[in-house]
């Protein structure tokens, strides 16, 4: 096996655990939602959006078998944890300036009415408020965890499509 085989199978085993990762992500999500009753807001529910396009785009990218395939891959999944890190980014804003919203009348519509919210309501329908401050896990707000975490993989995806540019074609 060659130097190329080998690194566009350690891509693509990365990339199936990235969208593991991403999964559990979501998984801890619906358990904060359901087990400790804290209702998403619109700004969460878009977040979860972006660690589902992640997801779908690892998994995606673990599937093709060229280089090129993988590379497209990898800039997706770069651009939607990008979009994740705005989006945190504005949440824990709008969580640390008390008396500051997100926006819920114009953004809850938007949001309730995507495709997905109609297929799966109990993960990706608003029932709550971006204001809200719930308990921080380790002291740390849950947009802050996105946000970290969203950050975990814009950086090295990034990296590791600038870095094999050239050979994974």
């Amino acid at each position: 096996m060659n130097h190329l085989t080998l690194s566009l199978r350690r891509e693509r085993r990365l990339l199936v655990l990235l969208g593991l990762v991403c999964l559990a992500l979501l998984a801890g999500a619906l358990y904060l939602q359901y087990v400790k009753n804290e209702d998403p807001c619109p700004l969460c529910i878009i977040q979860r959006y972006f660690f589902v396009l992640i997801a779908v785009f690892a998994f995606i990218g673990a599937g093709v078998t060229s280089g090129a395939g993988i590379a497209v891959a990898e800039a997706l999944i770069v651009l939607s944890a990008a979009a994740g890190v705005g989006t945190a980014a504005r949440h824990l804003y709008v969580q640390l300036n008390p008396g500051f919203s997100c926006g819920f009348d114009a953004l809850q519509p938007v949001v309730d009415s995507l495709p997905p919210a109609h297929w799966l309501p109990g993960v990706f329908k608003v029932a709550g408020l971006c204001e809200t401050v719930y308990p921080p896990i380790f002291g740390i707000l849950l947009p802050g965890w996105a946000l970290i975490a969203f950050a975990l993989i814009v950086v090295p995806v990034a990296v590791s499509l600038l870095r094999h540019r050239g050979r994974l074609r």
